[in-house]
This record gives structure tokens, sequence and C-alpha cells, in this order.
């Protein structure tokens, strides 16, 4: 069983955005989900944690290694999934793998081979190790570079935004394999994408303006909205009103009118119904009304 604590990690690029601000989490084996809008943090803490970026200050450990003073020791555990994994298309997957591994710093071709075959087998691409890259979905591509990141029995496996662009069968199968392989190590799932924490994550957190502002259970989160969400239909041009009124979680259009949801101790009457709170609820009142959860 692994570990991985953070603690008061600060990073301020030289424009003065505060990207990473007192971040402190720990987590262990299993999915972990990290929710925020774009612009919340995520991928500056993700860089950070795969030594793509230094921080300010703050310490960050993988069990005990000291990420942030020895990033080498680290990249020898670390499997990394960017949110643009870039492929050289004109080769096949299995002579892809085959870099990737001496990359690694895998000098035995036999050993290389096998382990290319046994990833390539588990990513279920085995049938199109002799095809080229270029030709392959999204999803496929995605596989591929899941099966990079495995190289090696990485303790850490972090994936950024891995399923935008995915259509919904290449997602679902994309959850599969990820679900899989988060059983024996830790894996960090950054997205914006709230179906993706909810379907595959046991913990999560949500960033927002460089902080943590909720770390806990998808059902946690969840539970503590119950009885405290309601909605209603209402026309475009009463959508200012209803927000100097009412503290609006989030609003959609259904049918052409803004269904709104509001956060609400008491049901407020005028017309709103109540509703069963989703994890989309917990992420817009954790980012859009000052953190109604303690």
């Amino acid at each position: 069983m692994s570990t991985l604590k953070i603690e008061n990690l600060n990073k301020t690029y030289s424009n003065g955005v505060k990207a990473l601000d007192n971040v402190s989490i720990e987590i262990s084996n299993g999915m972990f989900g990290l929710l925020g809008p774009n612009g919340a943090g995520k991928s500056s803490l993700m860089r950070t944690l795969a030594t793509l970026q230094e921080a300010d200050s703050g310490t960050a450990y993988l069990d005990d290694i000291n990420i942030l003073e020895n990033p080498e020791e680290l990249r020898r555990v670390l499997g990394y999934l960017p949110q643009e994994f870039g492929v050289y298309p004109r080769i096949t997957a299995e002579q892809l793998l085959d870099h990737m591994c001496v990359l690694k710093g895998f000098t035995q071709k036999k050993e290389r081979k096998e382990m290319v075959h046994y990833l390539l087998n588990k990513v279920n691409l085995f049938e199109k190790k002799n095809k080229s890259v270029q030709g392959f979905s999204g999803g496929m591509k995605q596989r591929v570079g899941i099966a990079q990141a495995l190289i090696g029995n990485p303790k850490l496996i972090i994936v950024d935004e891995p399923t935008a662009g995915l259509d919904p069968g290449e997602r679902n199968r994309f959850y599969n394999l990820l679900a899989e392989v988060g059983q024996d190590v830790i894996v960090i799932l950054s997205t914006h994408i709230v179906d993706d924490v909810r379907e595959l994550c046991t913990n999560m957190a949500i960033m927002n303006l460089g902080n943590i502002v909720f770390k806990g259970a998808p059902q946690t989160a969840i539970d503590e909205l119950k009885g405290k969400v309601y909605q209603k239909i209402i026309l475009r041009g009463e959508l200012e009103e209803y927000g100097a009124n009412y503290p609006i979680i989030s609003n959609k259009m259904v049918g052409g009118q803004p269904l709104i949801h509001v956060f609400s101790e008491n049901n407020p009457g005028n017309g709103f119904e109540h509703v069963a709170p989703n994890l989309e609820d917990v992420f817009f009142s954790k980012i859009n009304t000052g953190n109604v959860i303690v």
C-alpha cells in the first residue's frame, strides 16, 4: 500500500497567477478523482507531481520518496498520461511501446518484448500491435497511452483529462481499464467531467482557484446535500433576478428554458421543487456559491 502525502504546496507563475495555494492532501491506493473547472489548478498540481515543474514551497512525498527533491527517483515509479498524449504516427503500436520502454531504461530486448506484449494484451490491443497508430481511434490512442503509463509497474499513475473527445463507447472501455489498473496502485484522475469521477472513484477532491475546497467520498458529499437542493424552470429573462435572490448552484437549458438548481436549508417556495442531489450539484455548490458544504 502506497501513500502520497502533499503538504502546503504553492506555485505562482511569472504572470502573477497563483495556481496552487497551500494545497495539502493525502491519497492512498485506488482511483482518486481530482475534479475542478478549467483553470482550477488541477494540471498545475499534476505537472508538479509528475516532476514537470517545480513548486515554490511545500512538500510532496510518495512513501519515502521526496518528489520535489528527488524527481529522478520518483520518475522510476511514475506512470503519466498527459491531456495531449502525442504519438509517433508512422510506427506501429508495438514499436511505439518498445521505444517508450527504452526511454524508461529497459535495455534488454527480450524483456522489452515480453513487457510490450503483456501491456498490449492488458489494454486489449494485442491484435493491433502491427498496425500504425496513425489509424487508431481516439479511444485506442488513449489505451496506448495507458499502456505506456504502466511500463515498469509504477506506484503512482497520473491521468490528466483522459476521456476528453472520446465517444461514449470508448469512454466506457477506458473506465473499465482505469478501474482495473486502480486496484493495485495510486491512480489520480484529473478531470472537469463529473461523470468520470462518479463512475470511477471512491475518493475525490474538488479544486477551485488553486485551493482544495472538498475532499472525501463522492457519496458522502452527495449525502451532505440531501434535502437542500431545489429546482425550477424559469424564463431566460428571469435568470439575473433569480440569481440576485437565490443561491443558484447551477443552471442548464431544458427545452429552451433555464433549469436552475438552488441550495437552501428550507423549501424556498415560489414554485421550487425538491430534487435529489447528485455529484454535479456538489461540484457546482463548491465552485459557485462560496463552499456551502461544511
